[in-house]
């Protein structure tokens, strides 16, 4: 049978001094001795009590009983101890990517969230999709390849026939069938500008470029009607001025 040691006494009794002994820090120091004083009386006094019980095989058994209860209990707080750590791990992963899936849905948003632009010297809202696809096509023009711009630019145009870039890109379009040779779609382009877009600034720069294409066709009755009607609408812009200009060399 298992003998009762001071220092297995001193594991039973640990949980029911240490409060005690941590009351005594909030008492001044007479009171802390004399609570520290009786507290040990009361031990040794059931040490004694204990010591004398275990004498007798039923109180042996019992003291090992509980002895092996214990050791068992400290095994599964252990085991709970190393899953509650595991789960600590797992929750703080899990607010990990919920803070980066937080991060990820607000990029996209603003991705997708209208943006000030300053368009011909006004203020307009557009799509940052918008103004990719515009750049992009505007780019292709300006690096000379007038094809793909036109493509580009005819497909910004269909699938943004709103946008503030709208106007601008169609003046583009007939630009880049100007630059191709293709006069008739040219005209065609800018015909657009002056009439769905008839509100923007490219307007009589359009209506130059449609007389510049009735020229290099050769339809001088229409090129002369074109300038005369840029002048007459819109008399104080450059294109006008140019207009006269051509107009004199015309007569």
């Amino acid at each position: 049978m298992m003998k009762l040691t001071p220092s297995r006494l001193a594991c039973l009794f640990l949980a029911a001094w240490m409060p005690l002994q941590a009351s005594a820090g909030l008492l001044d120091d007479d009171e802390a001795r004399k609570a520290i004083l009786d507290l040990r009386a009361k031990v040794d006094n059931i040490a004694r009590e204990l010591n004398a019980r275990v004498d007798t095989k039923a109180d042996k058994s019992s003291t090992i009983e509980m002895l092996n209860q214990h050791e068992q209990t400290m095994q599964e707080l252990a085991r709970l101890r190393g899953q509650i750590e595991v789960l600590a791990n797992e929750i703080a992963k899990a607010q990990n990517g919920q803070k980066q899936l937080y991060a990820d849905l607000d990029a996209r948003i603003k991705k997708l969230e209208p943006r000030q632009e300053t368009i011909d010297g006004q203020t307009a809202e557009v799509l940052p999709s918008e103004k990719t696809a515009y750049d992009a096509a505007t780019a292709l023009f300006q690096s000379g390849d007038y094809k793909a711009a036109a493509t580009a630019l005819q497909d910004f145009v269909k699938r943004y026939p709103e946008s503030a870039y709208a106007s601008n890109a169609q003046y583009w379009l007939g630009n880049a069938y100007y630059a191709l040779g293709d006069y008739k779609k040219a005209i065609a382009a800018q015909e657009v500008v002056t009439s769905t877009y008839n509100a923007s600034p490219k307007v009589p720069d359009a209506m130059l470029n449609i007389a510049s294409s009735y020229a290099l066709l050769k339809d001088n009755k229409n090129a002369k009607k074109a300038l005369q009607q840029l002048v007459s609408k819109y008399p104080s812009s450059s294109a006008a001025q140019t207009a006269r200009d051509r107009l004199a060399s015309l007569k």
